[in-house]
């Protein structure tokens, strides 16, 4: 038996694997000492999202069909990381892959847990400047379109609800309030 807090883990089997994700069957011992079952779903990579900004505050989106969402979306360019390597190399990697630019400053932001309470999906974010521009390189299977706007655009874009990605909408949010305290330079 583990202990994991006041919960405790009795037997666990996977029942589904991809290169991506696995899927879990937990027996449990729930807090209140009454035996039950638990889901999890573990994200084999890491995530990582950034926003590029440059010295007037523009920024780079991409947008994209989801597939488990049925619907496009536009988001800050994101992507996953194998988890033994280094998060800001694999930030490094989406950003140059999806939207051709790679960045000379770095800024960590948030550390996330995406949805604690049915995965351990958790998210790196990033703030990159300095930036210099390429062709960009997407995944073969990815159908990307890029498009650059004012930070201040996306920002609005977030606010009326246009965005509904969560790692956009937590960076742009971090950014906003970073750039009005002054903790974040152009």
């Amino acid at each position: 038996m583990e202990e994991r807090g006041p919960w405790k883990t009795l037997s666990v089997e996977e029942r589904y694997s991809t290169p991506w994700i696995s899927v879990s069957h937990h027996d449990v011992i729930d807090p209140s000492g009454t035996p039950g079952i638990y889901g999890v779903i573990h994200f084999k990579n890491l995530a990582v999202g950034i926003v590029p900004l440059d010295e007037h505050l523009n920024t780079w989106i991409v947008g994209q069909y989801r597939y488990p969402m049925g619907a496009y979306s536009w988001e800050i360019p994101e992507g996953g990381g194998k988890r033994d390597r280094p998060p800001l190399d694999s930030a490094r990697r989406e950003l140059r892959e999806e939207v051709g630019i790679e960045a000379e400053r770095w800024t960590p932001i948030l550390h996330m847990d995406l949805s604690n309470s049915a995965s351990d999906e958790e998210a790196i974010l990033y703030v990159a400047q300095g930036l210099t521009f390429f062709e960009p390189e997407p995944d073969h299977n990815e159908e990307l379109a890029m498009r650059k706007l004012p930070f201040s655009e996306l920002f609005d874009m977030v606010m009326r609800g246009e965005v509904r990605d969560s790692l956009t909408i937590a960076a742009v949010m971090k950014v906003k309030l970073m750039l009005l305290d002054g903790s974040l330079k152009p």
